[in-house]
């Protein structure tokens, strides 16, 4: 696939995941053929992967944020307009606009900027005149799984008494205490 080829999957798609799984399509799976064991820079075409990717984020076409899973995230213009409708249903964070970037030192460090800042006084405009219905429409693919996943949510006791912490349905994380129905065997001294 050419770069410019993977443009066009992603404003086929609308909504293209980086390399991930999830529940819309993956540029590196697309590129390989199927699903990729372990890191995409190690499969035999990572480096068609990668100037594919790099042309994918280099295109003023589309939106690099974390919108799924917290995972590197190609949204096509045409989208922008509805996800700023519908922005409240969204955290900022998924919305943020990410790229990486060499320091002076050759290091690499992610940068971001914050939603609403990245979003074109145009794009703006085509939200106002969007009704709610119409945003949805354009974005029923992820609002679906959207409120699939918070089905699955569910409280858990934090570490702090008294706060809750949602997370995946039997998942815990740092400062999560485990569900009181696992039950864990006493060790053995």
């Amino acid at each position: 696939m050419s770069p410019r080829e993977a443009i066009a999957f992603v404003r086929r798609h609308g909504v293209v995941l980086q390399a991930a799984r999830g529940p819309v399509p993956s540029l590196a799976e697309a590129i390989a053929g199927g699903p990729i064991r372990g890191s995409w820079w190690a499969h035999a075409k990572g480096r068609i992967i990668f100037r594919a990717a790099q042309a994918v984020c280099k295109s003023p076409e589309v939106l690099v944020c974390k919108l799924i899973d917290d995972k590197v995230t190609y949204d096509h213009r045409r989208l922008w307009p509805a996800l700023v409708k519908l922005a409240p249903r969204f955290r900022k964070a998924q919305l943020a606009k990410v790229w990486d970037e060499h320091t002076k030192s050759g290091a690499h460090a992610s940068r971001r900027m914050a939603f609403p800042e990245w979003v074109p006084s145009n794009v703006v405009k085509e939200a106002e005149a969007l009704s709610i219905a119409e945003a949805e429409q354009v974005l029923s693919a992820l609002l679906a799984r959207q409120s699939v996943e918070k089905q699955r949510m569910r409280p858990t006791k934090a570490a702090n008494p008294g706060v809750a912490a949602l997370t995946p349905s039997g998942a815990t994380r740092r400062g999560a205490v485990p569900s009181a129905r696992k039950k864990r065997k006493p060790r053995r001294g």
